[in-house]
């Protein structure tokens, strides 16, 4: 085989390889129906307001692999201060039962966990199969800080209730 057609078939194999490589790559990355939806839902719903850093300062322009990995924000009022926490540490080891158990149960403020209460469970599901498409990323946020104690980073605080 001369050299030019020896270059050439090295070319070719490199680029099949190469464009196989990518392919796999991109079957490995793609989502499930039922993720997909999750991941819309997490976009309507308005999770990533306050479950990811600097969502909404920004306008939503955060790197989806950011998403969901909970805030050192606080928001304090009468209850205490709570945490957004990390919801992709959160559902690493849960199971979609365990998820829709939790998501409705009664969530601190300003959490707005009647909205997780009223939807179904193949929202719920949808959403779990999302943040588990996502895989754990990020640090735990930090510890729920009772109402007589200031909590040591930012936060927001919230007026008491009229009475």
């Amino acid at each position: 085989m001369k050299r030019s057609a020896l270059i050439v078939a090295t070319v070719a194999m490199a680029s099949l390889v190469g464009g196989a490589a990518t392919a796999q790559q991109r079957a490995a990355t793609k989502v499930s129906a039922e993720a997909a939806r999750g991941k819309y839902l997490v976009q309507i719903a308005g999770c990533n307001d306050c479950h990811t850093p600097g969502y909404t300062a920004s306008g939503g322009k955060v790197e989806e692999r950011l998403w969901l990995t909970g805030d050192r924000l606080g928001w304090r009022g009468p209850w205490g201060t709570t945490y957004p926490s990390n919801l992709r540490l959160l559902v690493k080891e849960m199971t979609a039962d365990q998820f829709m158990q939790h998501a409705r149960r009664e969530l601190r403020p300003p959490m707005p966990w009647f909205n997780l209460r009223d939807m179904s469970d193949r929202d719920l599901k949808a959403i779990h199969a999302y943040v588990k498409h996502l895989g754990p990323a990020g640090h735990p946020a930090p510890q729920y800080v009772p109402p007589d104690q200031t909590p040591s980073g930012p936060f927001v605080q919230f007026p008491p209730p009229p009475k």
